[in-house]
């Protein structure tokens, strides 16, 4: 059984507010970040809880971190830049609690996948890459209403879903993002950016493509 919790890390702007859930014997640490915080993103959003859920049951301790300015946690929205320092403090919170050896994961949705892109980039750089990386409906070239968003070149295995549908991030987007990496992407047929009545089927995928 999973222990749910809720604490508040010191962070680059102040507090970070993250959900943590553990079974009593983590085999990986997996870090999952939210949608756009000022279109309504948080740590709550379904799809990220979908994303933690699955990472559970695959053995790993959860972290659902809220960007700055939602929820308790401190500072404001920076576009993708500071948040990944932000992510970064979780990263070391988890990995001094949870323990160096255990493999890390990523997992992000929308502009948290983007995020989570960057953040990839600096923890490879350091010396300490994540296992995999889990992105749904990642932000990838013009997004309505955003911004336009460069996201960084990820490994080949990485599970990369979109949603047919997609009405925020058009799936040409992620497509021009994924040709150059040869990257496969998972296509929903019928999803929305939201993956209204299909967050089943992100489950689904993951449990398919994982390797251990």
């Amino acid at each position: 059984m999973s222990k749910h919790e809720r604490i508040l890390l010191d962070g680059p702007a102040g507090a970070i507010e993250v959900f943590v859930e553990a079974p009593p014997a983590p085999t990986g640490i997996a870090l999952v970040a939210h949608p756009h915080p000022l279109f309504g993103g948080s740590a709550d959003n379904k799809v990220v809880t979908t994303l933690a859920r699955t990472f559970r049951e695959l053995g790993c301790a959860t972290l659902r971190p809220n960007f700055r300015g939602v929820g308790a946690s401190t500072g404001e929205h920076e576009h993708g830049i500071a948040e990944t320092g932000d992510l970064a403090a979780v990263h070391a919170y988890a990995r001094g609690r949870f323990g160096a050896e255990l493999p890390f994961f990523l997992g992000g949705f929308s502009f948290g996948a983007y995020v989570v892109t960057r953040l990839a980039k600096q923890l490879a750089e350091a010396g300490d890459p994540a296992r995999r990386l889990v992105l749904v409906g990642t932000a990838s070239g013009y997004v309505e209403g955003a911004r336009s968003y460069v996201t960084e070149a990820v490994a080949p295995d990485t599970i990369v879903i979109h949603g047919d549908l997609d009405e925020t991030v058009p799936l040409v987007n992620v497509l021009a993002w994924a040709l150059p990496l040869e990257l496969p992407v998972t296509l929903v047929p019928g999803a929305d950016h939201f993956f209204h009545r299909k967050l089943h089927v992100i489950r689904r995928i993951i449990e398919a493509q994982w390797k251990h």
